[in-house]
């Protein structure tokens, strides 16, 4: 198979076709940045009105750089995986210190920035700076199994290897930046998971999986395992001055540098109930009493499912201390809008800030 076959073939498709991006052809390494951390755990039509926001609010690097974690966080929310944003903004000041604010083309420069691992590096340095590292996600895997005909378990790191270095061959040395945006985008848009649109693909002629007709065995990839299932105890307490008590997590824990409402993993043969009042004494230090319940929300995480049950409590003895977290504080059902929350949690803010404008009160 001719390597100069796949990659005029795909070149040719992709000038033709490509999809109009805000971070493509910018000729920008700070957006393409952005745009590869934001598109590391997300599809291209979730991230791209976040991009613009974030764009708008820190066009540039020294922006960034500048600003405070929270803000950051507050403008990332909702697009999960805040440790994303944290690294980008911890690696922004870098670049401003390191650096003298323009992001290093030097493949040991763009790695020494928190965040970015061989993939994200690959993708960075192709696109913004014309260097010839391929790049390996999820489309590119599809693509090249098919192609090539490889029937291997894409779980495999053996698999995912072979996979990298038959890109490492097929890479156009002159166009790096395109091959690689070229090859994810005829994933993304032609060689989908299921009924991948073969007979307007532009290396179909030469595509194994194609011509034997293939396509819905290849890629291979075993079954994932099993996510767990937790339930979740949450207390909302309510003071005389009908604010709410909310609490920092810590950078360092998922979900960290966001704020919730403190409570935790309910534990085999324990009621809810003694679940919130249980993970408020400890992680407050404070003893609460169960008003009534507030709300139950399912929600899913990469490697874990919740179902967060969510009550109104009322505070009967102790001040509340950050024992597990990095701050507590009191704040009005109005100022809740102006905190990062997880998606989770936000739900939560809604409905209160939902009931707080129609003056209902919460009745503890």
């Amino acid at each position: 198979m001719s390597e100069h076959f796949f990659s005029d073939k795909l070149l040719s498709w992709y000038d033709q076709h490509k999809r109009d991006l805000p971070w493509r052809d910018c000729g920008d390494s700070y957006k393409v940045w952005v745009s590869e951390i934001m598109l590391q755990q997300t599809r291209v039509d979730q991230a791209t009105p976040y991009f613009h926001r974030f764009i708008e609010r820190f066009p540039t690097v020294e922006d960034l750089a500048e600003a405070d974690q929270q803000e950051v966080l507050k403008v990332w929310e909702g697009l999960g995986y805040y440790s994303r944003a944290r690294h980008m903004h911890h690696a922004a000041q870098k670049v401003v210190e390191d650096f003298d604010g323009q992001l290093p083309e030097t493949w040991d420069g763009i790695t020494s920035l928190k965040g970015i691992g061989p993939y994200t590096a690959s993708a960075i340095l192709s696109i913004a700076f014309e260097k010839p590292y391929a790049v390996v996600d999820g489309n590119v895997i599809r693509v090249i199994s098919r192609y090539f005909g490889i029937e291997d378990d894409v779980r495999r790191t053996a698999t995912k290897n072979r996979i990298q270095e038959l890109v490492d061959d097929l890479i156009d040395d002159e166009r790096p930046g395109d091959f690689n945006q070229a090859l994810m985008e005829l994933g993304a848009t032609v060689c989908a998971p299921s009924n991948p649109d073969c007979e307007n693909c532009a290396v179909n002629a030469e595509c194994v999986a194609y011509k034997t007709v293939k396509t819905d065995e290849i890629p291979y990839k075993s079954p994932a395992k099993k996510r767990p299932h937790h339930q979740i105890g949450v207390g909302i307490i309510k003071n005389k001055d009908d604010q709410v008590l909310i609490a920092l997590r810590p950078d360092d824990a998922m979900l960290g540098g966001l704020w919730e409402f403190p409570g935790g993993k309910q534990k085999d043969g324990e009621e809810i109930e003694e679940t919130v009042v249980r993970e408020l004494q400890e992680e407050l230090g404070v003893q609460v009493e169960i008003s009534k319940p507030f709300m139950k929300l399912d929600h899913a995480y990469s490697h874990f499912k919740i179902t967060m049950h969510a009550f109104l409590c009322e505070l009967q003895d102790g001040t509340p201390e950050p024992n597990s977290s990095q701050q507590v504080k009191w704040i009005s059902i109005d100022e809740l809008e102006d905190y990062p929350f997880p998606k989770a949690n936000r739900r939560l803010t809604e409905k209160l800030m939902k009931l707080g404008k129609g003056q209902q009160q919460l009745d503890l």
